[in-house]
Order: structure tokens, then sequence, then C-alpha cells
């Protein structure tokens, strides 16, 4: 098997495996007691805390170490929101930040405090000037990551930060997809992380809130790591959290530049070997080891459970995937493709070869899905006046636009064709498809089951 998912959690990096083993028999105690065994746990526990501030860029004592990255960020969240409770209750957050955060801004919310979302271009970056109209005097806290786990792209936070900074309001940045690749340039106010994205044990997140920054932890009062993270240290993981960190860094300017051109090889030839294929995120300004694309007319988790059987492990954004049959949040903010999605993320040390070998599987598998699948003829195609009607009511992505497909060719220059849907997903992939094809997307109208698209044919 290739493992093509690092994005997700990324392989157990040998020196974490090493240090997590080594420290077993020697971090176990409880590092607040005085005897031998608790002074030699605390050790371990601060020289993990200077690797880690080091490699982050912050002082060691604005450093905490958490249960989980999503812990990070629920308590970095929560905690500046309290600490800056009179300055007000605004919460700014980029609509394609990861579920944590906006899980947490959907939290503040239903609490009685207020969310701007900021939109994205196309490529998935927020633009710096339209997240500083977000800012309002009563702005308690933005928030923006660093990295986009979905697609790859990097977001401005540098700029966003002097924008910031400037109106005196702090930014959180979730650096979880970026950490391992270096640190988050930029005058940020509170940054966090999640080992297991870089090669360290799942379970241990990083919050770090520089001095100066308005914070009152939430919940219960506990005296371990400086009151921000309540519960007994996982020291071992903890220490095989750090000591990979500083590994893989070691590691990332020249793993950088290979994994990067094993990518770009995949975003330039996929296009080519297979038809209908829209490869989204920033081209130029993402991170090296991801690329996703979506394939017309293809079933997601279908096809990625052919590439599975197929000996690749790589993960999708697209609707089919989801157990409630909604399009992946990123996608649908960005505005492109979400049916047949594929995230192919490269861990560290990935083969060319198996790079090589991915790209003679993947064409086939699409090909011989479309051929199953067909481009059906519609089964309830009828002429309203002008228009040409396809009900695909209660059919799932990619049927919809199948069938839209099948029938754009039957109606005249300048006519339309009226969808019928009541899958979630068409509300994305219609339009994505019409800027595909040079097809005119006009708009949606109520129906009365589910929504009409309505589209012009252009050509």
């Amino acid at each position: 098997m290739a493992y093509f998912d690092a994005a997700s959690s990324a392989p157990l990096h040998p020196v974490a495996r090493q240090a997590l083993l080594a420290s077993l028999d020697e971090g176990w105690a409880d590092p607040a007691r005085l005897y031998r065994e608790g002074r030699r746990a605390r050790m371990l526990l601060d020289a993990a805390r200077e690797t880690a501030a080091e490699a982050v860029g912050c002082r060691a004592d604005e450093l905490v170490f958490t249960s989980s990255g999503t812990r990070a960020v629920h308590s970095g969240i929560a905690g500046v929101l309290a600490g800056r409770r009179r300055i007000g209750s605004h919460l700014i957050v980029s609509a394609v930040e990861h579920s944590s955060v906006l899980h947490a801004a959907d939290a503040h919310e239903a609490g009685g405090g207020s969310v701007t979302q900021v939109a994205v271009g196309r490529v998935g970056s927020v633009d710096v000037g339209t997240y500083a109209e977000a800012l309002r005097p009563d702005t308690a806290l933005a928030c923006l990551q660093s990295a986009n786990h979905e697609v790859g792209t990097e977001q401005p936070v540098a700029e966003v930060a002097a924008v910031c900074r400037e109106a005196g309001v702090p930014l959180l940045v979730d650096a979880a997809q970026s950490l391992g690749w270096g640190r988050v340039e930029g005058d940020w106010s509170v940054l966090t992380g999640s080992a297991h994205k870089w090669g360290g044990p799942s379970g241990v997140g990083l919050l770090v809130v520089r001095k100066g920054v308005r914070f009152a932890a939430q919940g219960p009062g506990d005296e371990r790591e400086s009151g921000r993270a309540a519960g007994f240290e996982n020291i071992p993981a903890i220490v095989a959290a750090a000591a990979s960190l500083r590994a893989v860094r070691a590691e990332a300017t020249q793993e950088a530049v290979r994994l990067r051109e094993l990518t770009e090889r995949i975003r330039a030839r996929v296009p080519r070997l297979v038809p209908d294929v829209e490869v989204v995120g920033d081209p130029e300004r993402r991170l090296p080891g991801i690329v996703t694309f979506s394939c017309l007319y293809v079933d997601g988790e279908t096809l990625l459970h052919e590439l599975d059987r197929a000996g690749f492990s790589v993960s999708s954004g697209s609707s089919c995937t989801s157990s409630t049959l909604t399009p992946s949040h990123v996608l649908k903010a960005m505005g492109v493709l979400s049916e047949g999605n594929v995230r192919v993320s490269l861990p560290f040390g990935t083969p060319e070869e198996d790079v090589e070998r991915f790209l003679r599987v993947l064409a086939p598998a699409v090909a011989g899905m479309r051929e199953q699948l067909g481009v059906p003829t519609p089964e309830k195609v009828v002429r309203d006046e002008d228009v040409l009607v396809v009900d695909s009511l209660g059919k799932r992505c990619p049927i919809p636009v199948i069938e839209l497909a099948k029938v754009i060719g039957d109606v005249p220059v300048g006519g339309l064709v009226r969808v019928l849907s009541d899958d979630e997903a068409a509300r994305l992939d219609i339009p994505a498809w019409c800027e595909m094809r040079g097809q005119e997307y006009v708009g949606e109208d109520p129906a009365e089951q589910g929504t009409a698209y309505l589209v012009r044919r252009i050509s």
C-alpha cells in the first residue's frame, strides 16, 4: 500500500518512535512532585517544551501541551474570547477553517456571540482587504489557518496579522498542517498545532499564547500547564512529539523541494491523463505535499474504494464520502467542483515510483467507473415551453450533472435546461460544471420538491 493521506495523519516518524519508547521508562511519574522520579519527569517535560518552543518561535512559558490539536483550538478560542469580553463578543473566521474552528465559532454564536465568516476566492485564499473589512470595534478575536487541510492553499497570515495588530485584535492561527514545514511568519498572537500532523503521536496538541494577550482559561481550574490544559501530562507522547517536530524540521527544506516536484507532476499530468478534471487550490502558494482534484461524472466514495483496492490510501472532500451527503465546506466556499474529489497528501519519504504508479492506476480507474456509471439517458426529460426540464429528484452525486451533460446538446444555443435536484451537492457541482464546460449558470428557482437549477447553452 502507498499511504497518500498525510494531511489527515502522518505516519509516525522514526525519531518519534525512538523517543516514545525511551521516555516510557523515565517519564511515567508526576512532574509536579519533588522526589527523584518526579524531577526526572519534569526535566523531560521542560526539555520537550523548550524544543517545541524553539520550533514554533516563541518563549517556552508561552507554550502548553494539550490533549489534541482540536482541544488546543477550542481552548485557545474560548480563552481569548473570555479574556477580551469587555472589548466585545465578535469573532472572525475564514470560510475554509478546519471544522474544529468552525465548531468553536458555532458554539460561540449559540452562546450569544457574533461571528463573521470571511469568504475566499476560487483558489481558497482570503483577500487581505476583505479580511480587514470584517474587523469591528467589538472584535475580540480573529482566526486564520496557516494552510488549508483539504487543498493545501497557504493563507496570507503575515499580512492579516499586521492588519489585526493595527486594529488591536489578536489573531489565532491554526498551524496544524504547516508547522512541520516551518515557522508561521507574522505577528500572530495565538497558535495551535497537532503532533500527529507532522509525524508525532496522536493525542498531543500545542497551544501558544503570546505574552500580553488577554486570556482567561475556561472550565474548572487546574494547576497543570499554567492552568490552560487540564489533566495529567502524557510525558512520553509529549517528548516524542517535540523530538519528531525537531526531526522533520531538519529534513523539511530538502524534502519540500522533492515533494513539491512530485505534486507538480500530479497537478500537470492528471488533467492530461483524465478528461474532465479540475485541479483545485492555489498552484503556487501551497504546501509541498498536497494536491487535490475533482473528476466529473464520478462517484467520489467509489473512486476512493477503487484506489484503495489498487493499493493507494487517499482521502476526499467530496460530498459522496460524507455520511450527511453534503459538500465539503472548503470546496463549497471555493466554488469548485466537489464530485469525484481526491486529495493526495504525500508523507515525508514518499518514493517517486509510488507517484508514477498512482498516475498509471488513476486513469483506468476513472474510465472504468465512468463506463460502469455511463452517461445515462435521463429517465424524466420533458419540454416546458422553451425550457428542457430534467427531473433528477432522488438521485445523488454525480447523476444530476451527468444527466445535464447528456441533454445540453438537445437545446439550441441560448436555450435553457432546468435541472430538478434534491441533492445538496448539485448547488455546487452544477455551477462548477458550467464553468468547466463554458455554459452559463443562470441561477436557481424554488420548486415543489428540491431546487431547480437553470443552465443556458452558450456553445
